[in-house]
């Protein structure tokens, strides 16, 4: 049953009319060999055309050779890619979607492969983050580079492609760089006012459609609003949007921010679905052509909503169709439960800057065989999976469907595990959904989950003799003896699990992601002096806190803390501790906390071991995964789970 008669609508873009309004926007996935078309890329996007979306744009696609984006980008530069891509066109139009590539021309974010001349940029300025400042592109290679638009654009053409997005957003790349006063600081006619930044965009779109008539959708991605000082704002963006529509563009993709100011552009976890609907309801009300709207939808209830309510024609849905395929179809059928859930966590995107796959916390799998499709075993067998976590639950739902008996056994009285604590701090509250969805598809599945279950060594030699075991039994937190002699020691986790109550003045030890979880989650929503606030004091050894975390997550949690005044000391050593004070070095001096209340340790944790001893006791095969193997994160745990199921 279609709840979403909106969402699922059809929708006319220029001369071509999509079936409905979920498209998936770009997401780097580094699955390209050199700029090819490669079998597993084909597969991917041909999931998400068969899982129901209505129009596909394509990852980060360069029009010229000489600059990479990143080391498996795509690539469209000259006629060797056209094969590739007509195979790729083929397996989405075979589901009835339709398909454009983002095309790109990376300029000052280039990839700096060894060989690479200096960047070009609208001007001499770059990222913070560069060696070296870039060059100004000449006028004479901006005649070449808009050629080059071009010519890709007619590449896709010719390979059955559907149109092309140009990507002029987030003060990125070329095309977004001239349209930001961030990095445009020239004074021809390519520079200095708003018409000046927008000629180089509108210029490859008349170039474009030149090259490939008017039977061919141009979409032009902008940010509504680059939400920082200097940048390009709404009035710009609104005014920019009336020039493309003149232009003979199709629809406009609208997000935001830029890639820069982390957080900006793409969402932090915890944050509000539809982070860019605002500045696309905005830009909507003054265009006649589709507007697109992206950021963090992730629910259809509120794609619906966006539509129904006029914000937007179009909701770009991409971490979701990216996390579970199906996910326009289940929603269509009225099987929403059945979604896996994105979490928003972007550990999707952790490794693509380094060369690595694209992955998904949630999805264990996203290679041509996963967990939605892995064949039956050729052997059934008896498996108890002990231990009701990530990795366990995993581990039992991939065995289940493989063919196994399977039974889990969990001591405590409901699933979860460690997610459960994961999930009380700030902007951790989709966590929950995961530990839902989990339980629903291994109900579905027929496991038999026994709770208030703890295995022992009797029930290994009877009950389960000859069972398979796979042990997902987690992790207890690190505890030093001498730390415990503080009138009120606790662990971060007994404060996650309510088991304890944190005084006014807290000490937390240990910087990394739970201890600031932590901190966060003790310390006053308001820095306002408030005579009831907690104060809360953060020791960290290392040099920074959550050195093993990067992105929006932990720089939206990082501002949280400061604002919130936590107190942050890095380089920071306990020495001793007695009942009424912390003794601290820092910088090589020290320092005596005298009037704390409660001190809180959050020093990582330690594999819990006791039950691997009753497992060599009672002389059964197992395995052991997840914290209880060694200590990870989710996405860890859940590929781990999925791992050992799939070889068992």
């Amino acid at each position: 049953m279609n709840s979403y008669e909106h969402l699922f609508s059809p929708i006319q873009i220029g001369t071509t009319t999509v079936k409905n309004r979920v498209f998936m926007p770009p997401i780097s996935t580094n699955l390209a060999d050199k700029g090819y078309v490669t079998d597993e890329l084909v597969e991917h996007y041909a999931a998400r055309a068969k899982g129901g979306v209505g129009l596909i744009i394509t990852e980060v696609t360069t029009v010229e050779p000489t600059y990479i984006y990143l080391p498996g980008d795509m690539s469209i530069c000259d006629d060797s890619y056209i094969p590739g891509w007509k195979k790729l066109t083929d397996a989405v139009h075979k589901y009835g979607a339709k398909i454009l590539p983002q095309l790109f021309h990376p300029a000052y974010m280039a990839f700096p492969i060894p060989g690479t001349p200096q960047l070009i940029a609208p001007s001499n300025v770059g990222p913070y983050y560069a060696k070296e400042a870039p060059r100004a592109v000449t006028i004479e290679e901006l005649k070449v580079i808009i050629r080059q638009f071009g010519e890709a654009a007619f590449r896709v053409k010719q390979a059955g492609g559907d149109g092309v997005e140009i990507h002029a957003a987030h003060a990125h790349g070329l095309l977004g760089g001239f349209l930001s006063p961030l990095y445009n600081k020239r004074t021809d006619a390519y520079g200095g006012d708003i018409h000046g930044r927008l000629r180089l965009t509108l210029e490859v779109i008349e170039e474009v459609r030149k090259m490939c008539g008017k039977d061919f959708i141009i979409d032009v991605r902008i940010s509504g609003d680059e939400y920082t000082d200097g940048g390009q704002n709404l009035n710009d963006a609104v005014y920019v949007a009336k020039q493309l529509e003149k232009a003979g563009v199709d629809f406009i993709h609208v997000s935001g921010g830029t890639t820069i100011m982390r957080g900006s552009s793409i969402p932090a976890p915890g944050t509000p679905m539809g982070s860019h609907s605002k500045v696309g309801e905005e830009i909507k009300k003054q265009v006649s052509i589709p507007v697109a709207t992206v950021g963090r939808i992730t629910e259809p209830w509120f794609a619906e909503e966006l539509i129904a309510n006029g914000k937007a024609d179009i909701c770009m849905i991409g971490r979701a169709n990216l996390c579970d395929p199906e996910f326009v179809q289940k929603a269509c059928e009225g099987r929403e439960d059945e979604i896996r859930p994105c979490i928003g966590c972007l550990r999707c995107l952790n490794g693509i800057m380094f060369g690595k796959r694209v992955a998904c916390t949630v999805n264990p799998s996203l290679e041509l065989e996963n967990e939605d499709n892995i064949p039956v075993a050729q052997e059934k067998k008896q498996v108890l999976v002990i231990g009701g976590g990530p990795a366990g639950m995993e581990a039992a739902f991939v065995a289940k469907k493989r063919g196994h008996e399977v039974v889990l056994c969990e001591k405590g009285d409901s699933l979860g595990g460690l997610v459960k604590l994961a999930a009380v701090p700030i902007a951790k509250q989709e966590l929950t959904k995961v530990i839902q969805y989990m339980e629903r598809k291994l109900i579905r599945e027929g496991v038999e989950i026994r709770l208030n279950c703890e295995v022992t060594e009797e029930m290994l030699k009877n009950e389960f003799a000859g069972y398979e075991v796979i042990a997902g039994t987690g992790a207890d937190p690190i505890v030093v003896n001498a730390f415990t002699a503080f009138k009120h020691c606790v662990t971060a986790d007994d404060i996650l699990a309510g088991k304890a109550f944190a005084g006014r003045k807290v000490v937390v030890i240990g910087g990394g992601s739970v201890g600031c979880e932590t901190a966060d989650y003790l310390a006053p929503l308001v820095n306002d002096l408030f005579p009831r606030n907690r104060e809360i004091i953060l020791l960290e050894m290392a040099d920074g806190i959550m050195l093993q975390e990067s992105g929006p997550g932990r720089s939206l949690l990082t501002q949280r803390m400061m604002k919130k005044g936590i107190q942050i000391h890095c380089k920071a050593k306990v020495e001793k501790v007695e009942a009424e004070k912390i003794y601290y070095t820092e910088n090589g001096e020290e320092h005596c906390i005298s009037d704390a209340d409660t001190l809180v340790l959050a020093m990582g944790y330690l594999p819990d071991s006791k039950l691997e001893e009753t497992l060599q006791k009672a002389n059964v095969s197992y395995h052991l995964i997840g914290d209880a193997k060694k200590v990870g994160n989710i996405k860890d745990a859940i590929t781990e789970g999925y791992q050992i199921a799939r070889e068992i």
